[in-house]
């Protein structure tokens, strides 16, 4: 804390000011002439499983031994609600016709259901109301989202120049006419792409209007709202190109999903910092004449709160990095740097504009000393309206009066919204997560009605058995299973003839929770015919390949990333407080009001999402993302309070500590948590529902922190504990 405090009397002096100004506006330019926006190095969609897991092995092998079925298949689905004329389905066999003499790119292969008969087509194709057929088109498995995308339009536009219109932009729904929809693997990914794809410029332009508008509502003060918000722009500018940089080089992986939280995360959290500095050095202004001397007295007090509070979120981010899931792990170094270089912003930058402007910078409530003149117009120097004050002294006084009622309500309350928590129902189904009203959606939509659900994702059993009648003996098992339709092939390896192949229809929906079960099922259900026809090592010889066999190992992948993350954020925060806090007490109740806090804000978010909202469902990887942002920016809020309580405690009684302590941060916290909160609701106005589900979760969090964990529950945690709370460290405590 010396050395900052050292180093923030050169960056505010006389040419230190205007000389970090200038390193950082420089620094950021030079960034972005030199590197990429992290933006155009983004991907929408990357592996999510590493190659160890069991559906990816599955599909590698598929790949290269089954060539021509190794393809991710796109369900074009053709539907007429009062029935296909005999007309259209000529067209559909002509279309199919023509794919298969003239390939779309990307390609791989196309079912030759042109040969068909007429009369075999409708019997074989139709569904039993004659509304609806599905054609399968099988694209290049290697190939990125936005490849498919160009196979699939170019699909597109020869199917609008046979019927004579675009059926793909024909309503669903309509009494005539015919409709077609893209679904399936490929027509997921490309409508997952497109949803990402669309949303960055119009989610960092709500971020910041929303902290703008939020700003000037409590603060009244238009340079004031600016400050914080420069000085996020700035470290916007140099974080995407250092990012873009580490992109383009290949040591990250940039997700759009990923930097969109990147964006909030940095409004949010950026903003928090910056006010805590200013909130402190409003207060001082009041107390001295020279700003200079205020603004070195705030930095003192507010820096190292700040940094810790900086390194929590840092550590915990990086943590992620243990993790095994795609999403998870890539986002470390992303959410990581760009916060490490936030809170060098608000050390540094913050106060050189603060430094540069002034009390100028709280116009037009400018904060004076009471024996400084007024303004220019001679008008009497009132004290200028403070956004803090009416709430200063209430939270305070209730604590200290009852701190025992206040910590049981406290705890009652939260321990009430936590108990919703294990009503949670958990969804690994991307598809859910879309919009009702995009292709990929609606077509499922119309599959599940006129066909099996199963055929939207059909799953892939491989086996290798020494002769044939194990593989039969196998496929008759499979075949007998109460959750499978039916059971194609099979189709023999390519290099390896002892490999046989299966398309196996489910009879249930491929991407629903309750269907993963089934992968277990079947494979031991293949493994058990094999050894009764004598097969060695049979348990090693079936493969289950399809979105339903990656979504399992997606469930069994996100539950041991938070059985292994979950501990090592506690035990990394719980070791920064201890060092930082010097009381091994202190460290293990806050972070117990923080995971308590986590879980009363899963209850509640599930309360909105599915009770209000109307959602069957949330995204299992959300558990692990929220813990994250909600312990880490929960602690925030902590280290600052209980920073202050513990710095007025060496001079005046612990009550009298308390009750200043929770009223000096009362203010700031609020308008911080607002403003956090604020930011992560953004996200739940996005298309897509798992960034809208995680806005929503994180946001209800942050409000708990806010209005009370950090003014009620934690100073009266701290009064009841008395000395105990600074156990092991201080032992002189006026109690």
């Amino acid at each position: 804390m010396k050395g900052l405090t050292g180093m923030q009397g050169r960056i505010t002096g006389p040419w230190g000011r205007w000389l970090t100004l200038l390193a950082w506006l420089a620094a950021a330019a030079l960034l972005n002439l030199l590197a990429p926006s992290v933006h155009e190095e983004a991907v929408n969609r990357a592996p999510q499983l590493g190659r160890a897991e069991p559906s990816v092995q599955a599909s590698e092998l598929l790949a290269a031994e089954f060539p021509d079925g190794g393809g991710d298949p796109a369900l074009f689905v053709w539907h007429r609600r009062d029935g296909l004329t005999d007309d259209d389905l000529e067209k559909i066999r002509t279309f199919i016709e023509m794919l298969s003499n003239q390939p779309v790119p990307y390609q791989a292969a196309v079912p030759p259901l042109h040969l068909l008969p007429p009369e075999a087509m409708k019997r074989e194709l139709l569904s039993a109301d004659g509304s609806t057929v599905m054609t399968p088109v099988f694209f290049a498995q290697d190939a990125p989202p936005d490849k498919w995308k160009e196979g699939v339009d170019e699909a597109k536009a020869l199917a609008a120049s046979l019927f004579g219109a675009d059926p793909f932009a024909a309503p669903v729904d309509a009494p005539d006419g015919l409709s077609a929809r893209v679904t399936g693997p490929v027509g997921v990914r490309i409508d997952a792409s497109a949803l990402f794809g669309q949303a960055d410029k119009t989610l960092l332009t709500a971020t910041v209007l929303l902290v703008l508008v939020l700003l000037l509502v409590i603060y009244r003060s238009p340079i004031l709202a600016f400050t914080p918000l420069a000085a996020v722009g700035v470290a916007y500018m140099a974080v995407s190109p250092i990012l873009g940089w580490m992109a383009r080089e290949g040591w990250i992986l940039a997700e759009s999903q990923v930097l969109y939280i990147m964006t909030v995360l940095l409004f949010g959290a950026g903003t928090d910092y910056g006010l805590f500095l200013i909130s402190r050095f409003r207060q001082l202004l009041r107390e001295e004449a020279d700003k200079g001397a205020a603004l070195r007295r705030a930095f003192t007090d507010a820096s190292g709160a700040i940094a810790v509070s900086c390194f929590t979120v840092t550590i915990s981010l990086f943590a992620l990095l243990a993790a095994d899931y795609g999403s998870s792990w890539r986002a470390a170094v992303p959410l990581g740097v760009s916060i490490l270089v936030m809170g060098l912003a608000s050390l540094t930058l913050v106060p050189a504009l603060l430094a540069i402007m002034g009390r100028a910078s709280f116009w037009p409530f400018i904060p004076r000393t009471p024996d400084m003149p007024a303004g220019r117009a001679g008008r009497r120097n009132r004290p200028a309206p403070d956004p803090e004050r009416p709430r200063r002294n209430l939270a305070g006084s209730l604590v200290v009066r009852r701190p025992l009622l206040i910590a049981l309500a406290s705890c009652v309350l939260l321990g009430a919204l936590a108990a919703f928590a294990p009503q949670i129902r958990l969804t690994y189904d991307q598809l859910s997560s879309f919009p009702e009203t995009i292709g990929s959606r609606e077509g499922f939509a119309v599959i599940e009605e006129q066909f099996s659900p199963g055929d939207l994702a059909p799953m892939r059993v491989i086996v290798e058995a020494e002769d044939e009648a194990s593989a039969a003996a196998a496929a008759q098992a499979l075949a007998a299973h109460p959750g499978v339709e039916r059971v194609s092939g099979p189709r023999a390896g390519q290099s390896n003839p002892n490999l046989r192949a299966y398309d196996v229809r489910l009879a249930v929906n491929p991407y629903a929770m309750e269907t993963l079960r089934l992968v277990p099922e079947i494979r031991e259900t293949a493994a058990q015919a094999l050894r009764t026809s004598g097969e060695d090592g049979a348990e090693s010889r079936v493969w289950i390949a399809g979105m339903t066999a990656e979504l399992y190992d997606t469930k069994r992948v996100n539950e041991r990333d938070i059985r292994v993350v979950f501990p090592l954020i506690i035990a990394l925060i719980g070791t920064l407080l201890i060092v930082y806090l010097r009381s091994l007490t202190a460290a293990l109740y806050l972070i117990a009001t923080v995971i308590l806090s986590y879980v009363s804000a899963l209850g509640l978010g599930w309360l909105v999402l599915h009770h209000i909202l109307g959602m069957d469902a949330i995204q299992g990887t959300i558990l692990l993302n929220a813990f994250v942002f909600l312990v880490a920016l929960g602690e925030d809020y902590n280290i600052f309070v209980i920073s202050s309580i513990w710095g007025k405690s060496r001079r005046l009684p612990l009550r009298d500590a308390v009750k200043e302590g929770v009223g000096e941060t009362g203010g700031v916290i609020t308008s911080a948590g607002l403003i956090l909160a604020g930011t992560f609701a953004v996200l739940a106005v996005m298309p897509i529902q798992m960034l809208m589900q995680i806005g929503v979760i994180v946001a209800l969090g942050v409000l708990l922190d806010t209005f009370l964990v950090r003014p009620f529950l934690v100073p009266a945690l701290t009064l009841l504990l008395g000395r105990r709370a600074f156990w092991p460290g201080r032992r002189e405590l006026q109690v």
